[in-house]
């Protein structure tokens, strides 16, 4: 048990070390900010929110200098519980770490809907066509696997019975690619990698952010602290909601769209532009989602964990902070 440990804190350091996005700033404006980490699973365009908050300094505004650092989900909810980053990026991380009775709370969502698409073959051009063909999904328990079986149940198609999801590891590129070798029928892709399939032939079958509730971004952190440091999460959680305040005010459109470029380093305006049509059919307009919706990830998460006893949101989710931010800014659900 002590190696193991001893190999997990060995995996969160080497995380550390080679994953880190840096912001700089100002040699003497650094020296006034507060260090604060963030573990990241996925560098995923539907994170534009809490980019757009450190590309327009509203993190420096709050006095903290946000570093992102990319690990595993549950990783990352194991690093924010060591002490090793202080706040998880992985929504369904934090929430499957609260639903093993870890003490950690989700403070806010930035994404309502999965941003993933079906698209099949040049042949195939109505989803009810993959009856008895096979769709690429993603890693065992990944959320691109559980949302393709919700969104098949949903349109009369049984996973397993009636369409195989296969389970592949890598990201949406990978998953495209095998959608391009011929392997499968059709696969769920994210943006751009969708943009890049329309454009050479493929259908999209079905958009699930159409039919299927899930609030997949934001962050979370853990019960200490929370406790030990209210002012600091609370602006954090101020900064994110700054950042879909600009990102939702249409006269920032250009500027959103340059930092989309900057951060994805797409040469392509109009394909910048393309993925953030995209984005903004999923991103929430305040940062808060409806009881229902968590309660849907909760309850995958027990499903996966094999947790028997009801879980209430109240448990999981901490808006206090979130709502507190609202309020100065102006907002109303």
């Amino acid at each position: 048990m002590k190696l193991f440990q001893h190999m997990t804190r060995v995996l969160l350091m080497f995380a550390v070390a080679v994953g880190a996005v840096h912001f700089p700033s100002a040699g003497h404006a650094q020296s006034q900010l507060k260090k604060v980490r963030m573990g990241s699973s996925s560098t995923n365009v539907s994170f534009l929110a809490i980019y757009t908050a450190l590309h327009r300094g509203f993190f420096k505004d709050e006095g903290i200098d946000l570093e992102i650092i990319f690990m595993p989900a549950n990783l990352a909810s194991t690093a924010v519980l060591n002490g090793d980053v202080d706040y998880n990026g992985a929504v369904t991380g934090t929430i499957g770490a609260a639903v093993r009775d870890q003490p950690m709370k989700v403070l806010l969502f930035t994404v309502s809907k999965p941003l993933l698409f079906l698209v099949g073959q040049k042949n195939i051009k109505d989803v009810k066509q993959l009856k008895g063909k096979k769709i690429a999904g993603s890693s065992p328990g990944g959320s691109a696997t559980l949302l393709a079986n919700q969104a098949l149940k949903q349109i009369g198609l049984e996973p397993g019975k009636d369409v195989s999801v296969l389970q592949m590891s890598g990201n949406a590129a990978s998953r495209f690619a095998v959608l391009e070798s011929g392997v499968v029928d059709a696969s769920l892709l994210s943006v751009p990698e969708n943009i890049v399939a329309l454009e050479k032939g493929y259908n999209e079958l079905l958009f699930l952010g159409d039919i299927v509730e899930f609030a997949q971004n934001g962050f979370g952190t853990s019960h200490k602290r929370i406790r030990e440091n209210p002012d600091e999460v609370y602006r954090m959680v101020r900064a994110t909601v700054r950042g879909l305040q600009f990102i939702w005010d249409r006269n920032n459109t250009d500027a959103v769209t340059n930092i989309l470029m900057k951060q994805w380093n797409i040469n392509d305006r109009r394909m910048a532009g393309e993925m953030f049509r995209h984005v903004s059919r999923v991103l929430t307009k305040d940062a808060y989602v409806r009881p229902e919706s968590v309660q849907v990830l909760i309850d995958l998460a027990r499903e996966n964990a094999k947790v028997t006893k009801p879980i209430p949101v109240s448990d999981v989710v901490d808006y206090s902070f979130l709502n507190k931010a609202r309020k100065e800014l102006g907002m109303t659900k």
